[in-house]
């Protein structure tokens, strides 16, 4: 997500809590909102994805997201 659409979440937050916002401007920042979710959700999924525990042993344990196995 880039800066420019973090900082209209700023914005709308901001005034939100000072004046209100219009239902386009509600709407606009459910979105905006739900993209920024998505967005973390991705990148900490992908990076669980290549982390790795090392045991006592040595032996390296995938963590993964913990999603069903296969």
């Amino acid at each position: 997500m880039d800066q420019k659409k973090l900082d209209r979440i700023n914005e709308l937050a901001h005034k939100s809590k000072a004046a209100g916002l219009t239902e386009a401007e509600k709407a606009e920042q459910t979105e905006l909102r739900n993209e920024y979710r998505a967005s973390v959700t991705g990148n900490l999924l992908a990076q669980l994805e290549n982390t790795y525990i090392v045991g006592p042993d040595g032996k390296k344990r995938k963590i993964g997201h913990g999603g069903k196995k296969s």
